[in-house]
């Protein structure tokens, strides 16, 4: 499921049509920007056709990432856990949220297919530092999906903290997740169960 839900994640992050950033950029047109700059680099580079994992991750590390609120995202899906973690647990968990991120981001980029994104219409005042952007998967074949983004201002731009796909966030999805590994372990079970992941060699392309 939750890989899934990171694939349609994908999809619109790269599947969007080109468009031109505004200056200043509004936090849609962000998402336009960074699908007009992935897309070129796959059609350029034979070994992200092929799905190769190292070069996937490179590029989603050095191209979205850096958009990504990892302090914030890590924070809410840990939930309440969060403050009662260490100043090092949690640098170490961001670092372990990020990996995992990273890897299932790539492996969903590897096999994004004819899927487009209709984006729609922002619904935010000039003003707003916390927005939502909302927008449709459309698939050869069934109904459109829905999948919104939300997005905080910050000194440096707008950065994406959660996603959601058919109604359910992202975030909490992962929040279940985490809840259940401190619960049978503590922060350091979770820790360990992130780092068992991120080890974990990656699928193959099909």
């Amino acid at each position: 499921m939750m890989k899934r839900l990171l694939s349609l994640c994908l999809w619109t992050m790269f599947s969007l049509p080109l468009a031109v950033a505004a200056s200043p950029e509004a936090p849609d047109r962000m998402i336009e920007r960074l699908s007009v700059e992935i897309l070129e680099k796959i059609k350029s580079d034979g070994a992200l056709q092929a799905g190769e994992s190292k070069k996937l991750n490179e590029l989603i590390d050095s191209t979205v990432m850096p958009h990504v609120d990892f302090r914030r995202m890590t924070a809410l899906a840990v939930g309440r856990n969060w403050r009662t973690a260490t100043p090092e647990q949690q640098k170490q968990l961001m670092a372990e949220f990020r990996t995992l991120l990273i890897r299932t981001y790539s492996g969903a980029l590897s096999s994004v297919g004819d899927q487009k994104v209709r984006m729609r219409p922002l619904r935010a005042n000039p003003q707003d530092t916390d927005v939502i952007v909302r927008s449709e998967v459309l698939q050869p074949r069934g109904e459109p999906v829905q999948l919104d983004y939300r997005m905080m201002k910050a000194s440096d731009g707008w950065k994406i903290y959660d996603v959601n796909v058919l109604g359910v966030w992202l975030v909490e999805t992962y929040r279940t997740q985490f809840a259940q590994e401190v619960s049978a372990g503590g922060i350091e079970g979770l820790l360990r169960s992130l780092s068992e992941k991120n080890r974990q060699p990656p699928q193959n392309r099909s």
